[in-house]
């Protein structure tokens, strides 16, 4: 099966390089330069995954994420974004973004973010339906992929619910980096990689909102865990 991937960056160079790697890995790629017609064609047409810079003329790519998630959107995005940028926009999360990559990047680094995406995507569509999960006042429901913190919803991205899921099935259990990885993303990120950081600072202001203060806690050196208050 050819998956198809929608291509967003205005930087000429960049597009057709990835472009050509993309094909030679068998995807079917459609290219465009800037967030408008990114938009249009992402609504118009089925893709399994979206590549989006951050920095277009126009709508920049996290207006193109907003926009189809609040359109209920949910097809996997990954976000390429510039070193410079500071680190809230560099992460594309609040935007409902599925992973990011920072430039320059390693192109076979790319290559597995994209297959690791797509392995979750159908293991969410070929998987039985799981049973809701409980943690004090904190429910989590995995056919819906919905969480609620009493009567509080939680609005998460694809990879922050992931996330959320994972440690709630391990309550009380320490779950290291290296785990949480392999199990979230499908491969090692490197020891210095600030990614799972950043999906768990901005996952813990989202339970924070909802009033789960301190629901996720951090075991310095090795993981992170989840249990009730």
């Amino acid at each position: 099966m050819h998956h198809r991937v929608l291509l967003a960056d205005d930087d000429r160079a960049i597009r057709e390089s990835l472009v050509r790697a993309l094909e030679l890995e068998g995807y079917r790629v459609t290219e465009v330069a800037d967030g408008v017609s990114a938009l249009a064609l992402a609504r118009r047409d089925r893709f399994e995954v979206l590549i989006l810079d951050v920095m277009m003329p126009g709508v920049d790519g996290l207006g193109v994420c907003r926009v189809l998630r609040a359109d209920g959107d949910r097809t996997p995005v990954l976000m390429l974004t510039a070193r410079v940028e500071p680190p809230d926009r560099v992460a594309g999360l609040d935007a409902g973004a599925d992973d990011y990559l920072v430039k320059p990047f390693d192109l076979d680094e790319l290559l597995a973010r994209l297959r690791a995406l797509l392995r979750r995507t159908a293991a969410e569509t070929t998987t039985s339906v799981p049973r809701l999960l409980t943690l004090g006042a904190l429910t989590v429901d995995p056919a819906a992929r919905r969480v609620r913190w009493r009567d509080v919803e939680v609005d998460l991205s694809k990879t922050e619910f992931d996330l959320l899921e994972l440690l709630v099935r391990n309550a009380g259990i320490v779950l290291d980096r290296t785990t949480i990885y392999q199990r979230i993303w499908g491969y090692e990120f490197g020891s210095d990689s600030k990614n799972l950081a950043v999906y768990i600072g901005y996952l813990r202001r989202k339970l924070d909102k909802a009033g789960a203060t301190d629901l996720i806690r951090t075991v310095r050196g090795v993981g992170y865990s989840v249990r009730a208050s």
